[in-house]
């Protein structure tokens, strides 16, 4: 526990019998004041800088489009797809539900500054009877009389718990930060399916590229078999040439099965992403690109203002910061205000009567003298639990750090891995070259060739799936540097304590304004 939230506990305790300190707080707020936690962050990067020429041509995050990070692969069906993602996938309307009952929740809690206004209104209808006796004339008789009277009871009553010592208005800051908080998780969810949109999409052209070169290798491996069946007919070929070359087709066939397989469950998972039944969408082939965009620079200080998940992190310390002074006003007096006017009788009967009319102003305080110590439990509890949201901020800032790194090296290195193995798929190709014409000149078995081409159709997969994971770094890097999402787009608490506050900018409504 910090000097600084010992001090004010005591001063809580010392001050809650003392009237001089609550003319004093009145307007003020106790409990700790919040500042931001330093971050564990480093001043660079340690993967950076990229390979030389690679950052030169690299575009500033800062410059990037605003949430639309997947514009600079330049590919419009992805910048469609993405687009229905921020629009139409279900799961993150779910987040932007919780996000609007937090922002709700605010003015439930503020509706607790101000004075709660009732009137009442009742009338009764009364009936009364009366009898007399009366003996004149020697003969005794009584007389009933009845009669009804009507009764109007009405009038204003107020009341009112004057926040003295601030634990309404630090319930107003907790749920504030808590409800930022949620937005920057509704964006962090949101940049969370478009990755993996992303993901599933570049996924989806790798089994592409996969399919096309199962197509090539299934229809040159046809032909040598045709060719091999013609030499065995004619007598100059073994039939074991035939075999293999049989087997080898059909190893081959049964991997551009699964291929198509695989690719028809990303289609099915990016319909799923962007709201769609399956059947519903229908992806026309296209292979991986050729080339890659360069990755944007940045340096680590850019995560603290460009990652929802931190920015949900720092709002959650706020928000746990606001919980102590909440628990700690518990220790002093509640004030209350009370007022009422009133009218009851008839009005017919007691127009101008002032004794029909009643009024009544009030004030009282009411103050916890022991509860075994239960509110001291409470405060204890909640700097807990201010200690636990630091940690975590610092270890999401500290993850944050680890993924970019990741996403650099990985990158870095691919680079080099994709060079080393276009030279072997190079190499492997001509070996294939070889072998056969070997095998066509009589010096060679048909075994050599089936393992040139093997070795060839190992290289090239190798190779395009060195190409898919660069593809899937550079959209990692990207979202870990948070997509040019920043903090300035959340709701600012002035915002969000308005009678309709504005939904923020990257919670989107759909073609049905859901």
């Amino acid at each position: 526990m910090t000097a600084l939230r010992k001090s004010t506990l005591r001063t809580a305790l010392l001050g809650a019998a003392t009237l001089p300190f609550l003319s004093g707080c009145i307007g003020g707020m106790v409990g700790p004041n919040y500042h931001r936690p330093k971050a564990i962050i480093s001043a660079k990067f340690k993967e950076a800088p990229p390979p030389p020429g690679w950052q030169a041509a690299a575009p500033d995050l800062a410059k990037m489009p605003k949430g639309d990070w997947w514009t600079i692969f330049n590919d419009p069906v992805l910048n469609d797809l993405e687009e229905r993602v921020a629009k139409s996938n279900q799961s993150l309307k779910e987040y932007e539900a919780q996000y609007r009952k937090a922002a709700a929740t605010i003015d439930s809690i503020r509706a607790q500054l101000f004075p709660t206004l009732s009137g009442k209104f009742s009338f009764s209808r009364n009936s009364e009877g009366s009898s007399t006796s009366n003996t004149s004339s020697g003969v005794a008789y009584s007389v009933s009389r009845s009669y009804t009277s009507n009764t109007w009871t009405t009038g204003p009553s107020a009341s009112w718990t004057v926040d003295v010592w601030g634990m309404i208005r630090r319930q107003v800051q907790e749920q504030v930060a808590a409800t930022q908080a949620d937005a920057a998780l509704v964006a962090n969810m949101r940049l969370s399916y478009q990755l993996q949109l992303a993901q599933d999409y570049f996924d989806l052209r790798y089994q592409d590229s996969l399919i096309a070169l199962y197509a090539r290798n299934v229809d040159l491996y046809r032909h040598n078999l045709e060719i091999l069946q013609n030499q065995l007919d004619a007598g100059v070929a073994d039939p074991t040439s035939v075999l293999q070359a049989r087997y080898l087709l059909q190893s081959t066939q049964a991997s551009l099965s699964n291929a198509h397989i695989a690719r028809s469950q990303y289609e099915h998972a990016i319909a799923m992403l962007t709201g769609r039944a399956p059947a519903e969408l229908t992806l026309a082939p296209s292979p991986l690109p050729e080339t890659i965009p360069s990755a944007p620079v940045a340096v680590p200080s850019m995560l603290l203002q460009r990652r929802p998940d931190v920015a949900e992190a720092e709002r959650n310390m706020e928000a746990y910061n606001a919980e102590i002074g909440y628990e700690i006003g518990a220790f002093f007096p509640q004030v209350t205000l009370s007022a009422s006017y009133g009218y009851s009788g008839n009005p017919l009967q007691q127009l101008i009567q002032t004794a029909t009319r009643t009024w009544s102003l009030g004030a009282a305080a009411s103050e916890t003298i022991f509860e075994g110590g239960s509110r001291s439990a409470a405060v204890r509890s909640a700097e807990a639990d201010y200690d636990n949201a630091v940690a975590t901020y610092r270890q999401t800032v500290l993850a944050a750090l680890q993924d970019t790194e990741d996403q650099m090296s990985g990158l870095h290195y691919l680079d080099q891995q994709l060079a080393l193995q276009n030279a072997a798929v190079k190499s492997a190709e001509t070996a294939v070259q070889v072998s056969m014409n070997e095998y066509l000149a009589g010096t060679q078995i048909y075994t050599t060739v089936i393992t040139a081409e093997q070795n060839a159709l190992q290289y090239q997969e190798t190779q395009l799936s060195v190409r898919q994971q660069q593809f899937l770094a550079e959209v990692k890097l990207i979202t870990d540097l948070g997509g040019g999402w920043t903090t300035q787009q959340l709701p600012s608490k002035n915002s969000l304590q308005t009678d309709n506050p504005l939904l923020p900018s990257f919670i989107q409504k759909d073609k049905n304004g859901n």
